[in-house]
């Protein structure tokens, strides 16, 4: 057992490493067009967390906190310097249309699954899917919330958890599995994305054209301008004041690391060449300590609410393909606009990040509206749970 923060960061680095070394090199294997490289990476530190290869202790805890908090900002503010703002505004209604479905299909699928099951739960059940209602539209503040606010007892509480940690794993996990097959499923939904494609061709030219004369002043640059923004965005977002239980120190660092990079895109800093390799790096790195903290063996102590979970996101997910097919939806926009729910902050910018990077802002957006929304989500759920 790995007690010691940094061969546990170090393993990590290293199975991420691994994975992306395999798929490089058996690219051409049709395993890699169905399972990317994340994704392994994903199931990889899963398991080894699974297997109980580290351990809860003071030291893992703090390498975990101390580099997922200074390395998702960073990652953000670099992969935002690209960010093409007309983009942004093209996308905007639709994704707020497609964050809207989200959120009505996730409380549809709460209010159905417990209607139907309610005789197999145990007492108070509806106060936990409450609080986790308020999770999946919002985050895990906005389910500590509830908690007090629903008043759910610890022991039905700790169900919800189990719900939130294992459900919620194999959701992102199916949510970057997809990835691949956008391309695929526009041509399905008949989605016109000429725009965000013709976005993405220029950005990949700009990127190509930068990325040929990289060296590693170029690197030694992001870094330090990455790190030196995550600090302060950090020390200041400690120090704002929290607004309610959902706007906390956590949301204030995200937002003023996104406002600077978007800010800093529009400057001679955005042309500094290699930023999508070092926060690629950065995400990768993010990626495997978050599935370093999804531990499967609670899987087996509550099959029914297990299976409720993912009937509610299988409700969710064939409202959110008859809204593709209908009004013609991209998968980008379902897909952020569903982890911006079940996922919340820290989830779908990295999505975002996986399909485009003109899409993270879009992702971080999402999310603060479900940061906002989530707890009063999750009493309307209560409410008429209670009364079914």
């Amino acid at each position: 057992m790995i007690t010691d923060g940094f061969m546990y960061l170090s393993v990590l680095v290293a199975l991420a490493a691994l994975m992306v070394a395999i798929e490089k090199k058996f690219n051409t294997n049709r395993f890699f067009k169905f399972i990317p490289g994340i994704v392994l990476i994903y199931i990889g530190a899963a398991l080894l967390q699974t297997c109980g290869l580290f351990a809860d202790n003071d030291s893992v805890d703090a390498a975990y906190t101390n580099v997922k908090g200074a390395l998702l900002p960073a990652m953000l503010m670099i992969m935002l310097l690209k960010c093409d703002i007309r983009s942004i505004i093209k996308l905007g209604p639709r994704m707020l249309g497609g964050y809207m479905v989200a959120v009505v299909s996730i409380l549809m699928g709460f209010v159905i699954v417990y209607a139907l099951f309610k005789h197999f739960y145990a007492a108070d059940t509806w106060r936990a899917f409450g609080a986790l209602a308020g999770s999946w539209t919002g985050g895990s503040a906005n389910m500590i919330a509830l908690q007090g606010i629903l008043k759910v007892p610890e022991n039905i509480f700790g169900y919800a958890l189990i719900m939130d940690t294992i459900n919620y794993a194999v959701w992102v996990m199916f949510m970057f599995w997809l990835v691949p097959f956008a391309g695929r499923f526009n041509r399905w939904t008949k989605a016109d994305t000429g725009f965000m494609q013709q976005g993405l061709e220029d950005m990949a030219a700009t990127q190509q054209n930068n990325d040929s004369s990289i060296t590693f002043q170029h690197i030694l640059y992001l870094l330090g301008i990455g790190l030196l923004v995550s600090s302060l965005s950090t020390y200041a977002g400690d120090r704002l004041p929290e607004i309610g239980a959902v706007i906390n120190g956590t949301t204030w660092t995200i937002m003023i690391a996104s406002v600077v990079g978007l800010i800093l895109g529009q400057t001679r800093v955005s042309k500094i060449p290699g930023a999508l390799d070092v926060s690629n790096v950065m995400l990768y790195i993010i990626v495997a300590l978050i599935a370093s903290q999804s531990d499967f063996s609670q899987i087996t102590q509550a099959p029914i609410y297990l299976v409720s979970g993912f009937l509610i996101m299988i409700f969710h997910l064939v409202i959110m393909l008859l809204l593709a097919k209908l009004f013609k939806y991209d998968l980008f926009t379902l897909g952020i606009a569903s982890l911006a729910n079940i996922g919340g902050m820290a989830s779908a910018p990295m999505l975002a990040a996986a399909y485009s990077r003109t899409l993270i802002p879009v992702g971080v957006i999402m999310a603060l509206i479900g940061s906002f929304l989530g707890t009063y989500f999750g009493m309307l759920v209560g409410k008429i749970l209670g009364v079914l």
